[in-house]
């Protein structure tokens, strides 16, 4: 199967102060790691990386210097995540299935990636996600008072990237398009058009770089995965 693969990477990255995709984790910039985990994967026939009009250029130095043998390209992203989303879904060219990962979550492994490809088929889709471990409340915005707990048992925190057949994967956008449907990720538009989603559990780390403990945080988890292949491979 031909899969295609979706970087969304527009955000403005207003808590670090600066667009957080180009923001140097252990030697490479955020978003460089994503590529280059995906230009080495041979499943990978195509990828597309949507981001702001003003890091066109650069995005595409960086993935012409990491993925030189990966068919890519860069496209404007849109004013939201769906937007950016559904515009490198549109851009993809003749694949089976896709993907669509955001750039702020470096830490995602070509085993893990796999994973999630392993659970797609037609009528079905995936995503990465972890079980939740704290009590969650759902709670009246003004008040701040419970309205109930949640049974955790049932709970899942979604991460990308989120697995698809492409022409489901692009209709669920068309379809959220046109009836002016805004959700936060695209599992729930795969939901919504009755596409069965699963859950798989990632191997190790995979948050969104967020705050600036996240950035530190990633860099150490990063060099130390560069110093045990290292070992390894030694």
């Amino acid at each position: 199967m031909r899969w295609g693969a979706v970087i969304v990477a527009a955000g403005s990255g207003t808590r670090l102060g600066r667009p957080k995709q180009f923001i140097e984790l252990a030697g490479l910039p955020m978003a460089g790691w994503s590529i280059q985990t995906f230009a080495s994967m041979s499943e990978i026939a195509e990828l597309v990386i949507a981001t702001e009009p003003e890091s066109i250029e650069p995005m595409r130095e960086l993935a012409a210097k990491l993925a030189p043998k990966l068919p890519h390209r860069v496209v404007r992203g849109g004013a939201t995540r769906q937007d950016s989303a559904r515009a490198g879904v549109i851009a993809l060219g003749d694949v089976d299935a896709a993907f669509i990962h955001d750039g702020a979550r470096p830490l995602v492994t070509a085993r893990d990636v796999r994973a999630g490809m392993r659970e797609v088929r037609a009528g079905r889709a995936s995503l990465l996600a972890e079980p939740v471990v704290d009590t969650i409340k759902a709670v009246e915005p003004e008040s701040r008072r419970i309205l109930e707990t949640l049974d955790r048992r049932m709970l899942w925190a979604a991460q990308t990237p989120q697995f698809a057949m492409s022409a489901e994967l692009r209709a669920a956008h068309e379809d959220a398009h046109r009836a002016g449907i805004a959700v936060t990720d695209d599992a729930a538009l795969l939901e919504r058009v009755g596409i069965a989603v699963v859950v798989v559990p990632p191997s190790g780390e995979n948050f969104k770089v967020t705050l600036p403990a996240d950035v530190t945080r990633a860099e150490a988890i990063l060099r130390e995965r560069a110093a045990t292949a290292v070992l390894v491979e030694g």
